[in-house]
C-alpha cells in the first residue's frame, strides 16, 4: 500500500491490500500426504478408483462416499472412519493411532446405532448409522474435499453424526467436530501447542491496558470510517470499512499515524497492544464482516439491534461468532491419550478441530443453523473468557460498526439481490457486503 498522507480508506483498490500474516493458531500441517505414493492411495481411497491427478469433481459434495474394498492399496478402515493398519502400505496412520481391537474405539455392525459416547453426546441410530453399502465400506468426507469453502456444513453433520473421530489423511491430524470434544482440545492441558486469545496464558500477558482507551479508539475510528461512505449510492463493506476498523483501532490505540497505518499495525504497532494477539487483525476483519453480514441479512435483526443496548449487541456478535466462526480449524496436539467420542486420541497426535462444526452441533444448541441473538443456549469457541486486548477490541468493534453505520446511514440496507455469501476453508467469512447506505 502507498504511504501517500492523503489516500483515504474508501478509495484504496482491493489489489493493494497488504498480505494477512494470519495468526498461528490457525496455521495448519501440510494439506497433502507426506508421499507421492501416499497422495495416490488417498485420493484412490476417496474416489473409489484409480489413483488421478485430481479429485474427482463428481460428487465432491456428498456427506459420505464408498472406497472399494478389495482395491489392494485401498487403505482399510473401521466403520468409525478410524484408519487401520492393513500392511506395510497403510498410509497415514501416525504411530500409536488406535485400532479397532483394543484401542477403545467402538465397533459398529452395518445397520445397528453407534453405542453411547463419552461426554453425553447422543449416539445416532437407525438409517444415520447404516447400513454400508454393498461392496464397500464408508468413508469419511474431509474438510478439504471439493466444494467444502462454498458449503462445509453438510461435511460437518456427517463427521458429527457418524464420524466423531477420524484421521484424515489430507490434514495428516485426527479430526474432531463435535462441540463436547471441540471444547474440552481447547481448554483441556492435555492438548498442547495452541494459542487462543482470551485463554489463561494470553491473559496473563497483558498487563497495563486501558479499557476505556480502547472503547474509546474504536467508537472514534468507527464513526469516522461510516462518514466517510454515507454519501455514497453502494459501498463494499468488507473492503471499505471491515478491512479498516480492526487496523485503524488499533493504530489509534498505539499512536501510529493514519498514513502508515496499514503498512505498520500488522507487525510492530501491532505487537506493542497485543503481543501474540497481534495477529489477530486479520481474524477479527473477519469476524466483523461476518457479524454485519447476519446482522443486515435480515430485516428483522436491523430493527432489533438498530438502537439495541450494548448487552444485546454483545449477544449478537457471541451468536455470530458461534453461527460463522471467523476461525473454522484450528490444530492441536496431544501430549497423552485422551477419550473423545468415537474413541481415543493417541499421545503426540496432530488434531484438527472443526469449530466451525461445533458451533453448529445439535446436540448443543437449539436450531444451530438459525442466527438468533436471542437464544438462551449461547455460546462460542473463537475466544477464550479471559483477559485480551484482541477480544475487547473485537466486541468493542462490532458494537461501535453498528452504532457508527446507523447513525451515518439510518435506511443502510444490502444493496437489491445482493446476499451475502460465506466462503474459506480455514478463515471464513463473507468476501464483499455490498449496501446501499441511503436505503
Amino acid at each position: 500500500m502507498s504511504d501517500a498522507p492523503n489516500r483515504e480508506p474508501d478509495r484504496v483498490m482491493r489489489s493493494e491490500r497488504p498480505e494477512e500474516a494470519g495468526d498461528p493458531w490457525t496455521r495448519l500441517p501440510s494439506m497433502a500426504p507426506a508421499t507421492p505414493a501416499a497422495a495416490a492411495r488417498a485420493k484412490q481411497a476417496r474416489t473409489g478408483g484409480p489413483p488421478t491427478d485430481a479429485l474427482a469433481p463428481s460428487g465432491a459434495d456428498a456427506p459420505a462416499r464408498t472406497a472399494d474394498a478389495s482395491g489392494a492399496d485401498a487403505p482399510a478402515r473401521t466403520p468409525a472412519g478410524t484408519p487401520v493398519a492393513s500392511g506395510a502400505d497403510a498410509p497415514a496412520r501416525p504411530p500409536g493411532a488406535p485400532v479397532a481391537s483394543g484401542a477403545g474405539i467402538p465397533a459398529r455392525t452395518p445397520g445397528a446405532g453407534r453405542p453411547a459416547v463419552p461426554g453425553g453426546v447422543r449416539a445416532p441410530a437407525g438409517p444415520a448409522a447404516g447400513p454400508f453399502p454393498p461392496g464397500g465400506r464408508t468413508v469419511a468426507p474431509s474438510p478439504l474435499d471439493p466444494g467444502a469453502s462454498l458449503d462445509p456444513h453438510r461435511i460437518h453433520r456427517t463427521l458429527r453424526e457418524e464420524f466423531p473421530l477420524t484421521y484424515d489423511p489430507l490434514l495428516r491430524a485426527w479430526v474432531l467436530s463435535r462441540y463436547a470434544d471441540v471444547a474440552t482440545a481447547l481448554t483441556d492441558e492435555r492438548f498442547t501447542h495452541g494459542h487462543r486469545p482470551g485463554d489463561p496464558p494470553c491473559a496473563r500477558a497483558h498487563v497495563d491496558v486501558d479499557v476505556e482507551a480502547l472503547r474509546s479508539v474504536t467508537e472514534r475510528t468507527a464513526h469516522v470510517l461510516a462518514r466517510r461512505i454515507a454519501e455514497r449510492s453502494q459501498v463494499d463493506l468488507v473492503a471499505d470499512f471491515c478491512h479498516w476498523l480492526p487496523a485503524g483501532a488499533v493504530a489509534a490505540a498505539v499512536g501510529v499515524p493514519y498514513r502508515d497505518m496499514m503498512r505498520l499495525v500488522r507487525g510492530r504497532a501491532a505487537g506493542a497492544l497485543a503481543g501474540e494477539c497481534g495477529g489477530q487483525i486479520a481474524v477479527r476483519e473477519k469476524a466483523l464482516a461476518s457479524f454485519l453480514g447476519n446482522v443486515l441479512a435480515d430485516p428483522d435483526q436491523v430493527a432489533a439491534l438498530r438502537d439495541a443496548p450494548a448487552g444485546l449487541v454483545a449477544r449478537a456478535w457471541t451468536e455470530s461468532l458461534r453461527r460463522d466462526p471467523p476461525v473454522q480449524i484450528a490444530v492441536r496436539r496431544t501430549g497423552a491419550e485422551v477419550p473423545v467420542s468415537g474413541g481415543v486420541v493417541p499421545a503426540g497426535a496432530s488434531v484438527a478441530l472443526l469449530v466451525g462444526s461445533a458451533g453448529r452441533d445439535p446436540e448443543r444448541f437449539r436450531e444451530p443453523d438459525r442466527f438468533d441473538p436471542f437464544r438462551d443456549d449461547p455460546g462460542q469457541l473463537t475466544y477464550g473468557a479471559g483477559f485480551c486486548p484482541a477480544v475487547l477490541l473485537a466486541g468493542f468493534e462490532a458494537e461501535y460498526a453498528l452504532r457508527a453505520l446507523f447513525t451515518a446511514m439510518p435506511r443502510l440496507r444490502l444493496a437489491d439481490g445482493f446476499r451475502p455469501a460465506f466462503t474459506g476453508l480455514i478463515t471464513r467469512a463473507p468476501r464483499s457486503l455490498i449496501v446501499r447506505p441511503g436505503g
